[in-house]
């Protein structure tokens, strides 16, 4: 589909970091409730607990059965803490590898939209492998036999947010970022001070706009002027007019050649940082 990477040239990159993180964008749910229809959803890691940073299950795009799986950060005081600000502990990740199993097993497509700051990084997170857990959901998803869409709704952040985009495609909102450390961050590594955090938000290239520009996503979904949080219903008609597009791609490929979709992933992000143009 065609692209608008130069749209609100006039932002500065640090505005766009700061509507990517508007707490009035539409998140998970959102997306879940409006685009979807018949969402079953499916809880639990097996193992532990249920994790409300993740939501995920069965659902139908149209007439496509989908796997769904999104992060979810809430809108006020009590469903943000319900769901950790979309910031997931391990069990969260290892219910999104079960969910991309079951998908697997009943060869339907994997979807996740993306929006977390990253994955939870308190002691128990840890003590209970969130770095092995997020290495196995790369794993699993570079090995899926099912077509995968990734979406940056929001926030792309570290391996909470790559943990669940190695997919056939990748979109990013105009708006959103994606990148593998915050601004501040990075600030406080290579300036011992999150006070040049707007610094370092210009030389991490973390808008859609640079990332397309170096091949790491594959198409920018275009927001309404100011951002997604202007027109919730707009932004949601424009994401899902995205999928729609790349979904029915996908598919027919599967259909024609079910090995490529694995083979293609992979070339795709072996040859990524092949570029000598950077």
């Amino acid at each position: 589909m065609s692209n608008n990477i130069n749209s609100e040239d006039n932002l500065t990159v640090w505005e766009k970091v700061q509507i990517a993180r508007h707490p009035n964008r539409p998140h998970g749910l959102d997306y879940i409730n409006y685009i979807f229809s018949d969402f079953f959803e499916l809880c639990g890691d097996r193992f532990n607990e249920n994790d409300n940073a993740i939501i995920g299950g069965i659902a139908k795009l149209e007439n496509q059965s989908i796997m769904v799986i999104v992060h979810e950060k809430g809108h006020d005081i009590e469903t943000r803490i319900k769901h950790n600000f979309g910031m997931a502990n391990p069990h969260g990740y290892k219910k999104a590898c079960r969910l991309m199993e079951i998908a697997s097993e009943l060869k339907i497509p994997v979807l996740t939209l993306i929006d977390t700051s990253g994955a939870y990084p308190g002691i128990i997170s840890e003590e209970r492998g969130q770095g092995y857990v997020l290495a196995k959901c790369l794993e699993l998803s570079s090995d899926l036999n099912v077509p995968n869409i990734s979406v940056i709704i929001g926030e792309g952040g570290s391996g909470g947010a790559i943990s669940l985009a190695l997919s056939n495609v990748v979109l990013m909102l105009e708006n959103s970022i994606y990148a593998i450390i915050s601004p501040e961050g990075c600030s406080a590594i290579l300036w011992k001070d999150q006070k040049y955090k707007e610094k370092a938000a210009e030389a991490q290239k973390l808008t859609a706009q640079d990332l397309y520009k170096y091949g790491m996503i594959d198409d920018i979904i275009p927001e309404p002027k100011g951002g997604a949080h202007q027109s919730k219903t707009a932004t949601m008609d424009q994401v899902k007019k995205y999928i729609m597009h790349h979904v029915n791609k996908l598919i027919k490929e599967f259909k024609e050649n079910p090995e490529s979709i694995k083979r293609k992933r992979a070339v795709k992000f072996l040859n990524m940082g092949n570029a000598t143009d950077a």
